[in-house]
């Protein structure tokens, strides 16, 4: 059964779920650097590069496991990493007035200001204060 968070409830997770974003962010990061590495490596015909192409790989999956336990981490509070993984993007699940929505984070914000439509996305944000006064999310 899928947490329902409170305006109030996402907020308190934010200490931690800050920490989390920081190091999913950072660390999807360097994981496109060392695919571009890697990718480049693997297409040269210099000898040298070979050997350097099979340790970039090895690199490309370590930081691809980090990166996903960051997302199992989230998902073991109830939150949602967004794609692009690099956006810092978090969704929490959420209701008004009986339909499901998501309260909506994003690294650098100070706490939870917005909230969409389950199938609105981020274009579909909009301020907390545009929800009906009868909004069971505050």
């Amino acid at each position: 059964m899928q947490k329902v968070f409170t305006v109030e409830s996402a907020n308190r997770t934010l200490p931690l779920v800050r920490r989390i974003v920081e190091d999913l962010v950072q660390q999807y990061g360097r994981w496109q650097q060392r695919l571009k590495d890697a990718e480049l490596a693997a297409a040269s015909t210099k000898p040298e590069l070979l050997g350097e192409a099979a340790k970039l790989q090895r690199e490309v999956q370590a930081l691809a496991a980090e990166i996903e336990g960051f997302v199992e981490e989230l998902a073991g509070i109830g939150a949602e990493a967004k794609a692009p993984l690099d956006g810092g993007l978090v969704d929490f699940p959420g209701e008004v007035d009986g339909r499901p929505v998501y309260l909506c984070w994003r690294l650098g914000e100070p706490s939870i200001q917005h909230w969409h439509e389950i199938d609105a996305g981020f274009a579909g944000r909009q301020p907390l204060h545009s929800l009906p006064a009868s909004a069971e999310t505050t």
